[in-house]
């Protein structure tokens, strides 16, 4: 399984994604530190939020095999800055968050464009709660 570094705005289901792929009780666990697992790397969401933690991001990143920038469908803030992932020079993917949530099409759309500006090579559309697109996502990351 290629090892990913999981990064987005606090809330946004870093960690619930990586309870559902593990098998765990899906729990609201605020993520405080870098977290390493076999195959995943998650991150607290201050990481993505505040420019002066990229750092520590970048340095982090030379873990992983690819970044897997997520964002909510309900965040509507530009969580990531255009061309934010091509400072890891690694590949990158897009993971549209809580889909269940979703009240239009143009919520969906309105993250996804955030995420191509962004630099995902591509876009996954997941929901923790209901399990849609998570097998997807997890046989893109094997």
């Amino acid at each position: 399984m290629k090892k990913a570094l999981l990064v987005g705005a606090v809330g946004c289901g870093k960690t619930t994604f990586r309870q559902r792929i593990f098998g765990q009780k899906q729990t609201y666990d605020k993520t405080q530190a870098i977290e390493f697992f076999d195959s995943l790397i998650d991150t607290p969401g201050e990481f993505t939020e505040h420019r002066r933690l990229y750092s520590a991001l970048n340095v982090t990143a030379n873990q992983a095999d690819v970044i897997v920038m997520m964002q909510s469908v309900k965040d509507k803030r530009q969580i990531f800055s255009p061309g934010f992932s091509y400072m890891f020079y690694k590949p990158a993917v897009g993971v549209i968050t809580k889909t269940d949530l979703a009240e239009s099409q143009e919520d969906l759309d309105y993250v996804e464009k955030q995420l191509k500006l962004a630099g995902a090579e591509q876009i996954f559309t997941i929901s923790s709660k209901t399990n849609q697109g998570v097998d997807t996502l997890i046989k893109y990351l094997e």
